[in-house]
């Protein structure tokens, strides 16, 4: 057994010091009050928290950690160990991979990988074609967090561009349908017009003119009316515009069957950043204006947008070189994720109390997760230690991504993760990640 003993749990919307027993893989008793001597005696290790919060394991959403086939960039492994050293327990990974995961048998190869090299707990989205829809109705859906739909071209050209096939994937896939959202007619359009102006060497700060904010409103917009015409679950990933705000509701998570999510990195980074940054904050959807990042940040304080995660995508820098049409898409961001959103807890924007529920409560309840994204009796034991005071400057030297940069680097955080448990394991401390303890796939209510 192993207490966490004196430190400040926040969980639910609560915030108070209490204690936790771990038995095993779980959550076996919290305590409020004073320790039972008896207990502390039983315990072969009794953790100080004391000055430490401790939140449940961040679930991120939507990451692509590149494996198979793309493994010069990252893998499953050294992005998980990136995920657990900055308090990410669990995670989605996307189907965009060599080759792209769009059959139940490659998706089922992806979980054994897992299995023995994910340092975190882990799931797949199965990706969703033009062609495919034998495969989707394969799929376990206890076993799989949902199907990915790619509604814009993006890294891996699995752009699904059938009407009809986009028609029959909402009115006859029964598990969430997750959404990547950018018109690709609008794109083609506005790198016609930049092309003639600049060529083929557009620089990269025209990149959110090109995946405009008309882009990511019309798809957007066409994912959620045909959400509501076939009464489908969906799940728009990284919005990234105020106009997009208005096709979202404000209410009860458990009442919605349309919710949308926000990255980090659209919450962060404006427009302005292009001048500094470059390439380094090149994605898709694009970083765009001031205005924009205020409408996120304001949407997901009221709950218009439900959960905040990563889109981590790693490329190597040379990879980012170029213009806007050169220049890779997608950058590493799940070791900082937790920080972030805490600085701009710190900052005022949100509470504390808030950056929890939108990055370890809302995936849990909104993908049905079993027994993970909660401090409760019983739950598995995905938690993380904080030091609140404990200031993080980003540096090349203390990150564990693969490709060996960051668009944080020199960013001071104003706290730093102190220890991560999976399954009752503690896998990341004091900047050291475990070398031989892994995730577990996760399970779904559905």
């Amino acid at each position: 057994m192993i207490l966490i003993h004196g430190a400040t749990i926040i969980n639910e919307g609560n915030c108070f010091t209490g204690s936790l027993l771990l038995e095993g893989e779980r959550i076996s008793r919290i305590f409020r009050e004073a320790v039972p001597e008896a207990v502390l005696n039983a315990c072969r290790q009794v953790i100080d928290a004391r000055g430490l919060w401790l939140i449940p394991g961040v679930i991120d959403d939507q990451v692509h950690f590149r494996d198979p086939g793309l493994t010069h960039k990252g893998d499953i492994h050294t992005e998980s160990r990136a995920a657990v050293a900055g308090g990410v327990t669990s995670y989605m990974e996307m189907p965009n991979t060599n080759p792209q995961t769009v059959t139940w048998d490659s998706l089922r190869r992806k979980m054994e990988m897992a299995a023995g090299k994910s340092v975190a707990n882990f799931s797949f989205y199965l990706g969703a074609t033009n062609d495919n829809m034998a495969e989707l109705e394969k799929a376990d859906h206890q076993q799989i967090c949902g199907v990915k739909v790619f509604m814009g071209s993006s890294t891996g050209n699995m752009l699904v561009d059938s009407d009809k096939a986009l028609q029959r994937i909402f009115a006859e896939v029964d598990t969430l349908i997750a959404t990547h959202c950018e018109k690709e007619e609008i794109i083609r359009q506005n790198i016609d017009i930049y092309k003639k102006e600049y060529g083929e060497f557009i620089p990269v700060k025209y990149h959110p003119l090109i995946r405009s904010a008309e882009a990511c409103y019309q798809s957007s917009a066409r994912a959620v009316e045909l959400a509501d015409r076939y009464g489908s679950r969906l799940h728009v990933l990284h919005l990234s515009t105020a106009r997009e705000m208005s096709l979202f509701d404000v209410k009860p998570l458990e009442e919605k069957k349309i919710t949308a999510e926000v990255c980090v990195h659209h919450l962060w980074f404006s427009d302005a950043d292009y001048e500094k940054l470059g390439a380094r904050i090149k994605w898709n959807p694009a970083v765009k204006t001031a205005e924009d990042r205020a409408a996120l940040r304001d949407a997901l304080k009221t709950g218009k947008l439900d959960v905040a995660a990563t889109d981590h995508a790693p490329h190597l820098l040379n990879e980012k070189e170029g213009g806007a049409l050169q220049a890779a898409s997608g950058g590493p961001l799940v070791q900082h994720s937790l920080q972030v959103m805490l600085e701009l807890a710190r900052q005022g924007f949100y509470s504390k109390e808030l950056v929890v529920d939108k990055m370890c409560h809302a995936p849990a309840q909104l993908f049905r997760v079993r027994e993970r994204g909660f401090i409760r009796e019983g739950y598995y034991a995905d938690l993380v230690l904080i030091d609140p005071s404990g200031a993080y400057t980003v540096t090349p030297e203390n990150l564990f991504y693969k490709c060996g940069w960051s668009p944080f680097e020199g960013e001071t955080f104003g706290c730093s993760v102190h220890t991560t448990f999976v399954n009752g394991n503690i896998v990341y401390e004091n900047g050291t990640v475990a070398g031989d303890v892994f995730g577990k796939a996760l399970e779904f209510d559905k």
